[in-house]
């Protein structure tokens, strides 16, 4: 089973209802070397969803005094799919290891 961090909207419930149909099960989780900044959203339905057309971004820094504190969330293969569909093309998945030892999957800035 597939594990996502989330640090911004996908933390919702009306967002996670939407998206995966469902609340999903989380833990708290850390990212270190990383930094929260905040990109303008245009797709209708993902604004719909948050209520908000500001939404978080990670942005790498390398630096171990960063941190971003989320939520590491279960969900299925499928589910995972209908994740990317809901984040738009600022952002891309990346598999990462967090503080905890614990690897998961990821949103982060895409720099392409």
């Amino acid at each position: 089973m597939p594990k996502l961090f989330s640090y911004g909207t996908l933390q919702m419930k009306k967002v996670q209802q939407d998206v995966f149909g469902r609340i999903l099960i989380g833990s708290n989780e850390v990212l270190e070397k990383f930094i929260l900044s905040q990109i303008k959203i245009t797709d209708p339905k993902v604004i719909a969803s948050s209520g908000t057309n500001i939404h978080p971004i990670l942005e790498y820094t390398g630096n171990i005094k960063d941190c971003v504190k989320g939520t590491l969330l279960e969900l299925t293969d499928e589910e995972l799919i209908h994740a990317d569909t809901y984040e738009v093309d600022d952002y891309k998945r990346a598999e990462i290891t967090f503080k905890s030892g614990e690897t998961g999957f990821v949103y982060l800035k895409n720099n392409e």
